[in-house]
């Protein structure tokens, strides 16, 4: 079914919504969530939640990219359940690692002094001056959560050539960062 047509059934209080949704992006939103948790069922509730919280934002809401919307709904969830996780010491897979290698070179936005909007569009400018494969395994790994043996398997690389790539980007990415005037 088209985007605009699930849309248009969230917005119709329509609950066929919600397995059209689940249909179309249930394994991808599966695939955002496990990679975050690396568990199986933690990820399949936080994509059952995803489909509340899109039921619950639309209307007013009008997202002009589902499978977009219904991603970035399912990392923040999962990110949530990974940090109550991560609290409970019960351990949470690939997304603790991942998320203190950027931190080494992200600020945190809850601070008073960096703004989360410029941060995001300093933070796209310097994605949109990467190479292609070198934005996709950035991405991979810190959007996606992706293992670095993941992110070789996919393009066909070695892990250290992965490793040394993510470095390297996370490297820059410190260096723009501190140009456009965001530190730590």
């Amino acid at each position: 079914m088209d985007d605009g047509k699930i849309v248009e059934l969230y917005h119709a209080r329509d609950e066929s919504a919600i397995s059209a949704s689940a249909e179309k992006y249930g394994r991808y939103c599966h695939s955002v969530a496990y990679g975050i948790l690396g568990n199986h069922e933690d990820a399949q509730e936080c994509v059952s939640d995803t489909y509340l919280r899109a039921w619950n934002a639309m209307p007013p809401h009008r997202p002009g990219n589902l499978r977009t919307f219904l991603g970035k709904i399912t990392r923040n969830l999962s990110l949530d359940r990974l940090d109550r996780l991560s609290a409970e010491k019960r351990g949470a897979g690939e997304g603790t690692a991942v998320l203190e290698e950027i931190a080494q070179c992200i600020p945190d936005t809850s601070a008073e002094e960096t703004d989360g909007a410029i941060l995001k569009e300093a933070i796209d400018r310097f994605l949109a001056s990467l190479s292609a494969e070198t934005r996709k395994i950035f991405v991979r790994r810190y959007w996606y959560m992706d293992s670095v043996h993941e992110i070789a398997v996919r393009y066909g690389m070695g892990e250290s050539r992965v490793k040394v790539i993510l470095f390297r980007t996370r490297n820059r990415l410190r260096k723009h960062l501190e140009k456009e005037g965001i530190t730590l």
